[in-house]
């Protein structure tokens, strides 16, 4: 359960998502017949999906569909989802990529915090000088907003990996984009269909006990 007036966030980004067009359509369900899907296709590109999951409500919130997932669309992709609530405080959950510990987000929650310290140079002092410093700052708990870091090589502890799941099943798999612009049309009505009809929290089923070998 969320504290009053702060946003929990899963955030991950979703790359090389294939507009994928089937050169003949998919042939429907009959008695005794299985749907057959078309295996040749013509591709049209790729895009990528940086997407905010509300971990309170099992909501996709301000997602982001582009061609790039560079250090500048993160902290853009930050700005507009911290930007849907002013006011609130917010926790973002991310993996330990390094877009995710940049200088531009430093200075974004600086910002948006009123940080007063000095911020230094990247690569020489300060709170900019590497990425742990950087992780350090964005992660200081006395922030109004702060990033949570899941450890390396468990990036699946991050709730938004299984909403990505869930757009792989029931939209990417068995779709047909005629364009990129088609894939990202779809991908985003698929988002607030989901939202409208399917969202609700994740419950977790993974108790912590260590696995039998």
């Amino acid at each position: 359960m969320n504290k009053e007036g702060v946003q929990v966030i899963s955030v991950d980004e979703k790359t090389g998502i294939q507009a994928l067009e089937r050169a003949a359509a998919t042939l429907p369900m009959k008695k005794g017949i299985p749907e057959r899907q078309e295996s040749e296709y013509i591709r049209h590109g790729t895009r990528c999906l940086i997407g905010s999951f509300k971990v309170a409500t099992g909501e996709m919130v301000t997602p982001t569909v582009g061609a790039t997932r560079t250090e500048a669309d993160f902290v853009a992709h930050i700005a507009q989802t911290m930007a849907s609530d002013p006011s609130a405080d917010w926790i973002f959950v991310v993996d330990q990529l390094d877009t995710h510990k940049s200088e531009s987000l430093v200075r974004l929650v600086a910002d948006n915090c009123g940080a007063t310290e000095e911020l230094g140079v990247k690569g020489s002092t300060g709170i900019l000088k590497t990425r742990h410093t950087r992780a350090e700052f964005l992660s200081d708990p006395s922030h109004r907003i702060r990033f949570v870091y899941t450890p390396k090589h468990a990036s699946w502890l991050n709730q938004i990996e299984m909403w990505f799941s869930i757009l792989v099943r029931k939209l990417l798999k068995r779709g047909s984009f005629k364009s990129i612009e088609d894939l990202r049309d779809q991908i985003l009505a698929f988002i607030a269909y989901f939202n409208r009809t399917m969202a609700k929290p994740f419950k977790w089923t993974y108790t912590g006990r260590p696995l039998t070998v």
